[in-house]
């Protein structure tokens, strides 16, 4: 609990064995987490029986895909905040405390990970996913009208449970591409939100989305896409 308010911490999962129970230790032993939901997404490794050593609520989504497996792991959340991140040790559970005091101004509070400097060594952010994620961010920016954007693509955010209700029956996209619609319906409701830089790290494992450059070009394209329909939809419904 932080000053009153209660929060929830959603990790979607796949094959992290390696790390998902240091995640979830670091993040309870901020002090600060009142329940941590697992969002196991059919992992062929030792993921599940990791996750149950630990105090996190486990749950096991079938469906595949990225964008499920967190709708599924913020609609089981009871708490005032939401805190969405991904368990494979590139974010830093102590960093809770940044998105927290400026949940103090503001609904809603975006991470970024492009910030030069707080992009630690061995971290996989290669020049064309920085630069990627930054011009697909400020496209999201100016085609919604919404706050300062550098990253399109960061998981580590923070949302307040009264405004992901307003939206959560607009959510359609189970892939990779969940975060830009996820960002879009948010500026929507015209709550308050800030992005702010936050640190990025040494992945471990290997990554299932974003491993090589085609990868994160088929990404990027369906990312503009779903940005691209969207302004549509919006304006015809203007």
């Amino acid at each position: 609990m932080y000053k009153n308010k209660t929060i929830s911490v959603v990790l979607p999962t796949y094959n992290e064995e390696t790390s998902i129970k240091d995640c979830i230790n670091n993040f309870f032993s901020t002090g600060v987490v009142d329940e941590i939901l697992v969002v196991d997404n059919n992992s062929i490794d030792n993921t599940a029986g990791e996750i149950k050593k630990t105090a996190a609520k486990y749950i096991f989504e079938k469906q595949q895909g990225y964008g499920i497996a967190l709708r599924t792991g913020i609609q089981n959340c009871t708490s005032d905040y939401i805190i969405t991140c991904e368990p494979d040790g590139t974010f830093d559970a102590f960093d809770i405390f940044k998105f927290l005091l400026y949940s103090e101004k503001f609904d809603c509070v975006f991470g970024t990970r492009t910030s030069k400097s707080m992009i630690g060594p061995g971290a996989k952010m290669t020049f064309y996913l920085r630069y990627g994620n930054i011009i697909v961010a400020k496209m999201l920016e100016y085609f919604f009208n919404g706050p300062t954007l550098t990253d399109v693509g960061c998981t580590y955010k923070l949302i307040s449970r009264k405004n992901y209700i307003q939206i959560h029956n607009k959510l359609k996209v189970n892939g990779s591409q969940f975060q830009p619609e996820l960002m879009i319906h948010l500026i929507s409701t015209k709550c308050s939100i800030v992005e702010i830089p936050i640190n990025y790290l040494y992945r471990k494992g290997v990554s299932k989305i974003t491993y090589n450059f085609i990868r994160s070009l088929i990404l990027a394209i369906k990312m503009v896409y779903l940005i691209i329909f969207t302004r549509i939809k919006f304006f015809i419904k203007k």
